[in-house]
């Protein structure tokens, strides 16, 4: 039997709870602008890049990362004006790119270096990210301090411009180089000030690594992330984020109070499933399940 008393005391319970709800809801969801790097779509955008930019604003990302600019080519036919009015026609902005720095590191050549540059500044980019380092330039421990000492170069001409330089890894970082690791090198020999690190949480994973210890041990000097899951029976490929192995709701926020302001969502293969629910999926679980 359901008494006055019991009424209200019920009531009162709701009314605390309704309440509470909204305090509860922002408390798991996230409030940074979810990124999307636009190589998950490399099959499709080179193809039809005002179309597949539109489908990326309409799963719900409000930044992208961008890929395989040249002066010549542009963002996949266009150049970077008319790219970053396309972003802004569809809500979206840009705040880094993975540019080929191959020529930069074997012979010093600063030309595409400097379009690069030109690009982010047109685009709006705060980071231009160096994303690979082929393996014959790493060979030795001198050869580790040589790319260090590249990469603070690039580094201050990206500060003299007004923007900012990363480094985005994979999992070769971390092979036995001598009695260190590229990884350890760059932490040690790049300029905190010139070289930011943008990390890929599922290769550091691959690699055997801990991500959390690593944002502890350097704070402020990861200013992105890659979020991108693991598949739990292939470790090999990927899978939609909150659907793999990685463990995003312990890492992200870990990853924000370490100075991480960047959290861009990457998916290099799709198993059964249409790329573009897939990076919708990842999208709207980062938004609903991340406490960033």
């Amino acid at each position: 039997m359901t008494t006055r008393r019991t009424f209200l005391a019920q009531a009162g319970l709701a009314a605390a709870g309704a309440l509470l709800a909204p305090k509860l809801l922002s408390a798991t969801t996230t409030k940074h602008k979810i990124g999307l790097q636009l190589y998950s779509l490399r099959d499709y955008i080179p193809k039809d890049v005002k179309g597949v930019i539109a489908k990326v604003a309409k799963a719900g990302y409000k930044e992208v990362e961008t890929y395989d600019y040249s002066k010549k080519a542009g963002f996949w036919g266009l150049d970077a004006k008319a790219f970053a009015s396309l972003l802004k026609e569809h809500g979206l902005t840009t705040t880094s790119g993975h540019y080929d720095f191959d020529s930069y590191l074997r012979k010093g050549d600063t030309e595409a270096l400097k379009t690069y540059i030109e690009a982010a500044l047109i685009t709006g980019q705060s980071y231009v990210v160096a994303p690979w380092i082929d393996g014959d330039l790493l060979k030795t421990e001198s050869d580790l301090k040589k790319i260090a000492e590249s990469l603070n170069k690039a580094g201050e001409l990206c500060n003299k411009a007004g923007i900012k330089l990363a480094y985005h890894n994979h999992n070769f970082e971390w092979n036995k180089v001598g009695n260190t690791t590229l990884y350890d090198t760059l932490l040690k020999e790049t300029d905190a000030k010139l070289v930011k690190m943008e990390m890929d949480i599922y290769w550091v994973t691959r690699a055997g690594k801990n991500a959390i210890e690593l944002f502890e041990k350097h704070p402020n000097r990861f200013a992105l992330v890659h979020v991108k899951d693991m598949d739990k029976a292939n470790h090999n490929i990927n899978t939609e984020v909150g659907s793999g192995l990685v463990d995003f709701k312990t890492i992200l926020p870990k990853a924000k109070a370490a100075g991480v302001k960047h959290f861009i969502v990457e998916q290099e293969n799709f198993t059964n499933i249409d790329p573009y629910m897939s990076i919708t999926q990842s999208c709207n679980y980062m938004k609903n399940n991340i406490q960033i």
